[in-house]
């Protein structure tokens, strides 16, 4: 009698969860892959939107304090970038120091609040996004723990309700509830990462615009810039 040569498809894993599992399950499985697609769509986002303000910066250090004056200054930056925007700002408000209201403000405080303003919409920008990447980090293990342990109880209750206790019976079930762990860390852990680290590439760019805006200050105000001993001294630019 020959022996018949079977194959099995392997019966625990991610297939086997899904086609398994239960709607809690099914949906503990979608949120943790929701939750990483965001995560990592926010990370390249937010590198993308810092390589344009380094690059912003870059430009408004090479090309605008080199100019003969502020118009000039602003008209070397392209339209839409985020260093024109905070110059035009600055100007305006300068332009527009008289009025009942604001003649009771001092030129100087009226253009500080408002190149603060411009700065506090840049770094606001900067800093939408970063919540729910912490928010994933410290929340997905929890997501997926809850998800190993519903697929533990109910892995127990099937195996008590069949009276077979063998490991092998055991095992299986067990060690495929434990994927959702394994899930909710491969989540966790790129999302801290990416956390800490745009954090601290907004801290170069955020440095950059503090520069640029109290150089800025200093001539809407005093009509100089402030001296930068790293630097050689740029031409002055004329209001």
């Amino acid at each position: 009698m020959e022996n018949a040569t079977t194959v099995v498809d392997n019966p625990y894993g991610l297939q086997a969860l899904w086609a398994q599992g239960d709607f809690v399950a099914r949906g503990t499985l979608i949120i943790l892959v929701l939750m990483s697609l965001f995560s990592w769509y926010i990370i390249l986002l937010k590198v993308w939107d810092q390589r344009k303000l380094k690059a912003s910066a870059k430009l408004a250090e090479q090309k605008f304090w080199t100019a003969n004056s502020i118009k000039d200054a602003i008209d070397r930056l392209p339209k839409g970038d985020t260093f024109r925007a905070i110059a035009e700002d600055g100007v305006r408000a300068s332009s527009h120091h008289e009025g009942r209201l604001t003649d009771r403000i001092d030129f100087h405080e009226w253009v500080t609040m408002s190149l603060q303003r411009s700065a506090d919409s840049v770094n606001s920008n900067l800093q939408t996004g970063l919540s729910f990447l912490a928010t994933v980090g410290s929340t997905a293990p929890f997501v997926g723990l809850f998800g190993t342990v519903w697929g533990i109880y109910h892995a127990l209750v099937a195996i008590g309700v069949s009276g077979q206790a063998s490991i092998d019976k055991v095992a299986g079930p067990v060690g495929e509830a434990l994927i959702m762990t394994a899930i909710g860390l491969a989540v966790a852990v790129p999302a801290v990462m990416g956390y800490n680290w745009l954090i601290n590439r907004n801290k170069g760019i955020q440095e950059s615009l503090s520069h640029f805006i109290a150089d800025l200050h200093a001539f809407l105000v005093g009509g100089a810039r402030v001296a930068n001993p790293a630097a050689a001294p740029a031409p002055a630019v004329k209001k």
